[in-house]
């Protein structure tokens, strides 16, 4: 089974930037891909970035010029780099193994996330 842990988040003012790191262990030859997910308050989870095993990349709209996406393999670990933070950017982040398309469903379980703040 696959199982992750997020890490790297915290405080940060509008415009800074904030790398968060994922990393995975267990069964992963089934993974075709990696994808950062958010959760803010009151609102659904919600996929942010996406990377297949080739490396192929997709963001979502609202992040997209500022979240990029990498993985190095040798360490098993997933990153999200973020740049131009924006107090909407402020959510729970968690990481998880999913499919090759970007409406897969993640594989989960679900790890405890790491809090980004976004606010001066």
């Amino acid at each position: 089974q696959l199982q992750v842990q997020e890490s790297g988040g915290g405080l940060v003012q509008p415009g800074g930037s904030l790398t968060l790191s994922c990393v995975t262990s267990g069964t992963l030859f089934n993974i075709n891909a990696m994808g950062w997910y958010r959760q803010a308050p009151g609102k659904e989870r919600e996929l942010v970035a996406h990377m297949t095993v080739d490396g192929i990349t997709k963001y979502a709209d609202s992040v997209k010029g500022r979240f990029t996406i990498s993985r190095e393999r040798d360490k098993d670990t997933t990153y999200l780099q973020m740049n131009s933070l924006k107090s909407e950017d402020t959510a729970v982040y968690y990481c998880n193994g999913t499919g090759s398309a970007w409406d897969s469903q993640p594989f989960g379980p679900w790890g405890q996330g790491t809090q980004v703040t976004v606010s001066s």
